[in-house]
């Protein structure tokens, strides 16, 4: 890996030597980033999530340089991170939405910084929660960092069998950009100038779901980042399963904004969707 593609999304200061950890949600992003780190010569510790981390990506990791923990504890994070002598961190995976509602378990720490906040969406509550690390001397990375190469490239990527004209993508992309500044969701299905389904909590698969749903010729997905997207704990991806869920929808093509939405395992999803005829472009 380029070492230019290492240092894009890095500070200046930032020292390789020093254990970094990264805080492992679901799925392969954090496997990715966890790969990429080592490959770099990082040393990498790992806080896992019960019920949510992959085991495959708990057992890559020695007992000393692990931790598990349940969704909420805060103060079990925290510890982690000092008994790690952590200079960095990475978020990376999600964490199963319907958990802030049911099967949270906040400790004290955690109870205490939740009352703090006048609004608990994800922005304020990861802030708080980089603040605290800060206060410690662990600094909370963008979580692009180590995966420049999988992002979404400007242009057309691949051509299926429908390429959305100019004013589509551009009415789809200024709804889109409307909505992530309400802090709605990341993404919509457009067609001919009518918006058939906005993402909101339920997430990308269920937008997708309903957005196929109405027989449309041409729906279009548009995949965007906030005018003020933190990166640190929030970076919209797209992946292998999008593909498959656009497919089963018959959604046959779809939009990501450039250098922002993460395409994980990107030649893989490059080439499932020229197989399934599936149109991508960045804008």
């Amino acid at each position: 890996m380029a070492q230019d593609t290492i240092q894009r999304f890095l500070p200046d200061d930032f020292d390789a030597t020093k254990p970094m950890v990264v805080i492992a949600g679901k799925g392969l992003y954090p496997q990715l980033t966890c790969a990429r780190a080592r490959a770099a010569g990082c040393p990498v510790r790992l806080v896992a999530f019960e019920d949510e981390t992959a085991e495959e990506l708990w057992d890559s990791f020695a007992d000393g340089e692990r931790e598990r923990i349940k969704v909420g504890q805060l103060g079990h994070l925290l510890k982690a991170l000092k008994r790690f002598d952590a200079a960095n961190a990475i978020m990376a995976g999600q964490i199963t939405p319907r958990k802030l509602f049911k099967g949270l378990h906040p400790d004290l720490k955690a109870i205490q910084i939740l009352a703090t906040l006048k609004e608990r969406n994800a922005e304020s509550i990861f802030g708080a929660i980089a603040r605290e690390m800060e206060k410690m001397g662990v600094r909370l990375l963008d979580a692009r960092v180590f995966l420049e190469d999988q992002l979404a490239d400007a242009g057309l990527m691949s051509r299926g069998r429908y390429v959305p004209d100019a004013d589509t993508l551009a009415h789809g992309v200024r709804v889109a950009k409307a909505l992530a500044d309400l802090d709605v969701g990341q993404g919509i299905v457009v067609n001919n100038g009518t918006v058939l389904a906005a993402e909101a909590f339920e997430g990308t698969d269920k937008m997708l779901e309903r957005g196929g749903s109405f027989d449309a010729d041409h729906p279009l997905f548009v995949k965007t980042v906030k005018p003020r997207q933190d990166y640190r704990f929030d970076v919209p991806v797209f992946g292998l399963r999008t593909i498959e869920k656009m497919d089963a929808a018959g959604i046959a093509a779809a939009a990501l904004e450039a250098k922002n939405v993460l395409m994980l395992e990107k030649e893989k999803v490059l080439e499932a969707a020229r197989a399934k005829k599936i149109t991508l472009l960045g804008y």
